[in-house]
């Protein structure tokens, strides 16, 4: 109940489903991992993150202290995706998607897993159904060096990729299925916790 609380002061951006915008100006964080949705938090709120647009909802006098974080990530983990995110440019049929997979299972896999749901226990964020120009922006900011709180082997083992590169990996991941229990049963799903 107290999850549900906290969460009324981010369903402004990202809605009271949990699902962002699929133009990736708010990310879908309905689903992440509870570990991961702490993790950015408190990054944000120590200021090791830089998103000035979240630093002001982060803090303790807005949402409260560490339990207060804990409540609000154990009910956003528990939100059903949207079934409809943001995806790339390219469908399977394309070459762009078989390099894109190439790419990803070289370089991404070990950490975010064959399908993107990464790995709660090591903090590695689940990507799949994320949308395709919120990831484009991320991993451009922790390829740049403009996310300060990323985790150093991705930036080592990203550091090399083109913009082109960039592009055809996130679209490959933008197009992984999310399980169906993961998902909201359809695309007019409302949160019944804020009506």
């Amino acid at each position: 109940e107290n999850g549900v609380d906290v969460y009324e002061v981010c369903s402004a951006c990202h809605l009271p489903e949990g699902w962002g915008l699929t133009d990736g100006t708010f990310p879908q964080v309905a689903g992440q991992h509870r570990g991961v949705l702490i993790k950015q938090l408190a990054d944000i709120r120590s200021s090791n993150r830089d998103n000035p647009t979240m630093y002001p909802f982060s803090l303790p006098e807005v949402i409260g202290g560490p339990q207060a974080l804990a409540d609000v990530a154990a009910y956003i983990e528990k939100l059903p995706m949207n079934p409809n995110w943001g995806k790339g440019p390219w469908s399977a049929e394309t070459p762009e998607y078989a390099q894109g997979e190439e790419l990803y299972k070289d370089k991404c896999v070990r950490c975010h897993g064959p399908t993107g749901m990464g790995m709660p226990e090591k903090l590695y964020p689940r990507i799949n159904g994320q949308h395709y120009n919120y990831m484009v922006r991320q991993f451009e900011w922790i390829r740049d060096g403009k996310r300060r709180n990323s985790n150093p082997d991705m930036v080592e083992q990203i550091k090399n990729f083109s913009d082109n590169d960039m592009q055809m990996v996130i679209n490959f991941v933008s197009w992984q299925p999310v399980p169906k229990e993961h998902l909201a049963k359809s695309a007019d799903w409302k949160n019944p916790d804020f009506k």
